[in-house]
């Protein structure tokens, strides 16, 4: 059954989420919209765990695709390539704030895949994505310890915008992204021109706020469609192996 609610942002710009009609065999989907951006963001994870390893073997993998620009790739071979820096560097920034909110002892392999169906020429891209996983692994039966949310901030004409378009960020002097949960933040990744400490840190608080409203929405999708949460047994505790170390290093 499709589900969807949106999130009006400051400034107006609006953030949709929507499960239900694509992607149903996934775990957990969800297609985002900020402004004519279309992302699909899909969550699978392996029922059993996999033997013989020590750590959680989570791939993300962002795509975009030349379709959603309204464009086939030219010459003989019409396939796309193989994925761009910026397809690699984006999937990086979805993968980094959402590994640390899986539980202890979770060895299932897990899939984020995100794919950029439908792209303007104002707006990034990359917020969707990660906001679409967010709420993908939130609705989802995986154990993940969402939701999680994601701007971008701009300081254009001594103001903040969220979500600035590509024209805003020309003449911005700050583009940070800043991700996080609704208790705090998650991951930031940061270029500026010369501003102040003070500028950055209200840019951060200012973002949070902003954050706070998309994990909201995400929690209401999930009380309207989301799976019972998976349970983990948490691994066991060596303590006399523990014992062991503190007792060399003091």
């Amino acid at each position: 059954m499709k589900q969807e609610i949106s999130v009006e942002l400051a400034g107006g710009k609006r953030l949709s989420f929507e499960t239900g009609n694509l992607a149903k065999q996934a775990h957990g989907a969800a297609v985002v919209r900020m402004g004519d951006n279309v992302v699909l963001a899909t969550g699978v994870a392996n029922a059993e765990p996999r033997e013989g390893i020590d750590f959680f073997p989570l791939t993300v993998d962002y795509r975009e695709y030349t379709y959603a620009g309204g464009r086939i790739p030219g010459g003989f071979i019409k396939r796309e390539g193989r994925p761009s820096e910026r397809e690699i560097l984006t999937s990086r920034q979805i993968d980094r704030p959402i590994r640390p909110l899986f539980p202890d002892g979770f060895r299932c392999e897990t899939q984020v895949i995100a794919f950029v169906l439908s792209a303007d020429t104002e707006n990034d891209p990359d917020v969707a994505a990660i906001n679409g996983a967010s709420c993908a692994l939130t609705i989802s039966d995986i154990p993940f310890q969402g939701p999680i949310g994601a701007v971008r901030v701009g300081l254009v004409n001594g103001g903040f915008v969220v979500n600035p378009t590509y024209s805003e960020m020309r003449d911005s002097l700050l583009n940070i992204m800043v991700v996080g949960t609704a208790e705090g933040i998650v991951m930031i990744e940061s270029g500026a021109k010369e501003v102040k400490e003070e500028t950055v840190v209200d840019a951060i608080e200012f973002a949070h706020t902003e954050i706070k409203k998309i994990c909201g929405a995400i929690n209401e999708l999930r009380d309207k469609a989301g799976k019972p949460k998976r349970q983990v047994e948490p691994p066991e505790f060596d303590q006399a192996y523990y014992n062991d170390l503190k007792s060399r290093i003091g």
